[in-house]
């Protein structure tokens, strides 16, 4: 379920042109001069113009706080110079022994993978009489459980063809035509971090915690922090964020943007005894954290942990049910919202804006007054943990709306809508 939007990768291909031993086509073959030797190598058929060596992938990996982010699986497929008289298999190993001259050579400081790291299972690959090229091919991974162990700038691993098995050909003695080069580039993302993406309108539900758990709030705040990525006005142009709820949703704390005639960018909070809007405009493109409380007698909205508007009421509350985005009815797709959230928590307590402040990024899931809090930066599977150990995690296999629109609440499974999101825009900046 990852993206990344939760997969994040990038492979280039760079080679350059070479004389030897490169074909056009699956169908040509060659015949060198002074060797009637049958000569197996690798032809990717990508060709640039550059200091680079032929047949090199590379890939990217993001080591997070929460775990390491990425994909690394490479294939390719082995070749024949002439038509094969017999079938034969042909097998690849890693050869770090050539890491030094390639990094003389190129001017880079790469080092070997550690042992282990790469799944070789499928370093094989046949063939069969009469073809030039292989039916299956050479594949390459590593487990993503393993990518925390790689803890270095970056790594090399030349896959060389070291064998034949079977009558009628022979590896080619040139490294250049037989060897090709992973590399693995790792990105620290101190300060960054995973997001939840709620760009998805069949995401969005409710949890409802059991009713054990349902905790009455003589005060309180609840926080999310969200990131726009754009704003619609087709079919509305409401951007529904979420709902901090009661079970049968009496004095809900509701938050939407562009509600009725406010601006695009205007947040709502719809509390109880009225609603507020933010003087806050809100940006694509940029982080917020939406800050919201309650001391018994004042409702403060903080943005980024500046006091942003408030009223007098008094109302307490009873916290049961979490929803993301809107789920009422045939709303969802009228009311998406185009970003993604990230630190959810719900306090016994009013916070004062030096808290809040201090929270931007994180804070200690043992804190005073702290009843739940989901980080949503798990990046995989559908549950959102609670942080605190409260019992309050979030199994979106098993979330709750009125679809129909009649009062009636329905279970629906959610849990392959939920996609997980780690680049360079999910930076905290206190």
């Amino acid at each position: 379920m990852k993206t990344y939007l939760y997969k994040y990768f990038c492979v280039s291909f760079m080679m350059i042109a070479t004389l030897s031993l490169q074909s056009c086509s699956d169908k040509e073959s060659y015949d060198v001069t002074g060797n009637s030797a049958n000569k197996i190598y690798v032809n990717t058929g990508k060709w640039v113009a550059t200091n680079a060596p032929k047949s090199l992938y590379s890939f990217k990996v993001i080591q997070t706080e929460t775990g390491a982010v990425g994909d690394v699986h490479l294939q390719y497929p082995v070749r024949s110079t002439r038509p094969m008289s017999s079938s034969v298999t042909v097998k690849s190993e890693v050869d770090n022994s050539l890491i030094a001259a390639f990094n003389e050579k190129y001017k880079t400081n790469y080092v070997a993978f550690p042992d282990g790291v790469f799944d070789m299972s499928k370093a094989l690959a046949n063939i069969v009489q009469g073809d030039y090229i292989s039916k299956d091919s050479i594949e390459v991974s590593i487990d993503p459980s393993k990518l925390s162990l790689l803890t270095e700038k970056a790594y090399l691993a030349p896959i060389r063809l070291t064998s034949v098995s079977g009558k009628g050909a022979e590896v080619s003695s040139d490294y250049a035509n037989t060897t090709v080069y992973l590399v693995v580039n790792i990105k620290s993302t101190a300060g960054f971090f995973t997001a939840l993406n709620m760009n998805n309108p069949d995401l969005y539900s409710n949890y409802i915690a059991p009713d054990n758990l349902a905790v009455n709030l003589a005060n309180y705040t609840y926080e999310i922090k969200c990131y726009i990525n754009a704003w619609h006005n087709t079919p509305e142009k409401i951007s529904r964020l979420c709902s901090f709820t009661s079970k049968n949703e009496s004095n809900s704390n509701m938050l939407r943007f562009g509600e009725g005639d406010a601006d695009i960018n205007s947040l709502q909070w719809a509390k109880p005894g009225g609603n507020i809007f933010s003087n806050t405009r809100f940006d694509t493109g940029k982080w917020y954290t939406i800050s919201l409380t309650y001391d018994g007698s004042k409702f403060v909205m903080y943005v980024n942990g500046d006091k942003d508007v408030e009223s007098n009421g008094t109302a307490n509350c009873t916290f049961q049910r979490f929803e993301l985005g809107m789920s009422w009815e045939n709303y969802p797709s009228k009311q998406y919202f185009n970003g993604r959230v990230a630190e959810v928590r719900v306090w016994n307590r009013a916070l004062t804006t030096s808290e809040l402040k201090l929270g931007l990024c994180s804070v200690d899931p043992k804190s005073n007054g702290l009843v739940a809090y989901w980080k949503l930066n798990d990046g995989q599977g559908h549950v959102f943990k609670d942080a605190t150990g409260h019992g309050y995690d979030m199994d979106w296999s098993k979330t709750w709306r009125d679809n129909t629109g009649d009062g009636t609440l329905n279970q629906f499974d959610k849990s392959t809508a939920v996609n997980w999101i780690t680049d360079d825009k999910n930076k905290c900046e206190e």
